[in-house]
């Protein structure tokens, strides 16, 4: 199986991700990672919509562990998107999950929120997903804020400084 993709978005699968992004990076399928979500059948079909006929799954962070490595194992190239930079780090961190030959993890929006800091239009992040962030960046990945691919804010170490470490 190939990860094409590795990406932390708040509004996890919209229109963006199949239309630009699945442009950018092969994608037979998408894989959403959060427990919240996961556990709501509206907002579960409201993501499957929005996938546009790829094969989608929206897994709780456990489901997820359960079957990640049939997921390594499929011969089906993913997009894996967690809604939080928490569910990221306890991924890739964590468990060590290794995605394939991705090295970067896209940061796609964040919204405004009290106690985060703001970076770029709608990528506002608090203390705690810059932890996150570094502990990513520490594992060996590259942590590159991007709405689009022709909308980078930039690397992650251009804005640690803005948090306190």
């Amino acid at each position: 199986m190939v990860v094409s993709f590795v990406r932390i978005d708040d509004r996890m699968i919209h229109g963006l991700i199949t239309t630009r992004w699945g442009k950018e990076r092969p994608c037979d399928g998408i894989i959403a990672v959060n427990d919240k979500a996961a556990s709501n059948k509206v907002l579960k079909e409201a993501y499957k919509a929005a996938a546009e006929g790829k094969k989608t799954f929206v897994w709780t962070l456990e489901h997820f562990k359960e079957v990640q490595d049939k997921v390594l194992n499929s011969d089906t190239r993913y997009f894996l998107i967690t809604k939080n930079p928490q569910d990221m780090k306890e991924i890739l961190v964590d468990w060590g999950f290794k995605p394939s030959d991705v090295k970067t993890v896209n940061v796609g929006p964040a919204n405004d929120r009290d106690g985060s800091i703001k970076l770029g239009d709608n990528q506002s992040f608090t203390q705690e997903e810059a932890e996150c962030f570094q502990a990513i960046e520490a594992a060996g990945y590259t942590v590159d804020l991007a709405l689009l691919p022709d909308q980078r804010l930039g690397e992650w170490s251009k804005f640690k400084g803005k948090f306190e470490f």
